[in-house]
This record gives structure tokens, sequence and C-alpha cells, in this order.
């Protein structure tokens, strides 16, 4: 199987992936850029503007950071224009598009420029027509995994790319950094049970 494809696989199907390092500069290379220099790679301005709409809608800011101001739309355009190969890219064009045109026939216009009670509609009816990822045994999925769909495969790239995230590894889950820091000399009364894995 070619490299690329085997990065895709991993990280949208399985919704889950340890960063190898070309993710991982990947993701570190989106924060560095700011949104008034950011020019898509492989999107062109409509498309981005789908990308960043969808990922606003899912991760809206709230008390916490939204997917916006982590970057997550930036993150999957360097995602489709340097992991996706010429065939993946040429469909992922082509589920924009026409997931675009639901919206036109069901609302009259694009989703990127839908209100917040039509955005939430179209994705209700999403999620409850696309398919679902085998569940999993010990990070295993089990049995053979189905096609789950446009939507589900960018919903699970959107919350990959978010909770990758430097920021919000560190400061929005608990984050315990390993190895831990060595603490030599404490009571053992301190230490308490051992720890199971």
């Amino acid at each position: 199987m070619e490299r690329r494809k085997a990065l895709k696989q991993t990280a949208i199907a399985a919704g889950s992936v340890a960063l190898t390092p070309a993710l991982f500069s990947l993701l570190q290379s989106c924060q560095q850029q700011t949104r008034l220099e950011w020019e898509p790679q492989f999107l062109n301005h409509q498309q981005a503007s789908f990308i960043s709409s969808m990922v606003d809608t899912i991760l809206p800011k709230t008390d916490t950071p939204g997917g916006l101001e982590v970057k997550v739309d930036i993150f999957i355009d360097k995602v489709f224009a340097e992991i996706y190969d010429q065939e993946q890219q040429t469909a992922v064009v082509r589920e924009i598009e026409q997931f675009d045109q639901k919206c036109r026939e069901q609302f009259g216009d694009s989703f990127a420029k839908l209100n917040d009670k039509e955005r939430t509609e179209v994705l209700k009816n999403a999620e409850s027509t696309a398919g679902k990822f085998n569940g999993k045994v010990w990070g295993t999925a089990v049995g053979t995994q189905q096609p789950v769909g446009f939507y589900r495969n960018l919903k699970s790239m959107i919350l990959w790319g978010y909770f990758t995230s430097a920021e919000i590894g560190k400061n929005v889950l608990n984050y315990d950094p390993v190895p831990g820091a060595y603490l030599g000399c404490i009571p053992l009364s301190e230490v308490g049970n051992i720890w199971s894995l």
C-alpha cells in the first residue's frame, strides 16, 4: 500500500493516529500562520470557505478555543495538499461541491453562507445519514470497516486536528507529559497503589 494512502486511512478512517513526523510538522506549520497571511495550498477560496465554515460550526468558540482559533481549517488544507494523491484530491473537490449543492437545493445558498440554524439542520441531517466507524478493541477496529462517507471523514479530520493541536493538548485537555518528572525522595505513603496499565 502506498505511504500516502496508509497515512490517510490511519488518520481519517480510524479517527485518531499517533502523529508521524510528517503529520506533526504539518500541524506545527499551521500554528505559525496568521489568518491574514493564510492562502490555501490546495483548496480554492470557495472550498476553503466551506471547510472553515464546517470547522466553525462543528467546533465553535465557547469558553474553550474554537476550531478556527487553533487553525484546523489550515491544517486540513495542508493534509489535502501534501498527503492526498491526485485521485483523492479530485474526490474531495467533488464531494465538497456535492455537499454544497445539497445546501443550495435545500436553502438556496452554499454552506458557508447559511445562518447558524440552517447549518445546524444540514449537519443534523448529515449526521443521521452518514456511516459510522466500527468500534475498537485495544485500538484495533472490529470487523471490516465500510465506507462512512465524506461528512463523517471530514468531521473525524476536524476533531483529530483540534485535539492534537498544541493549544488544546496543553491548555484544555489534561496534560501529563511522558516521561514525567523524576521524584526520587518521596515518602512511600504519597506514592499510593501500584499503577495498572
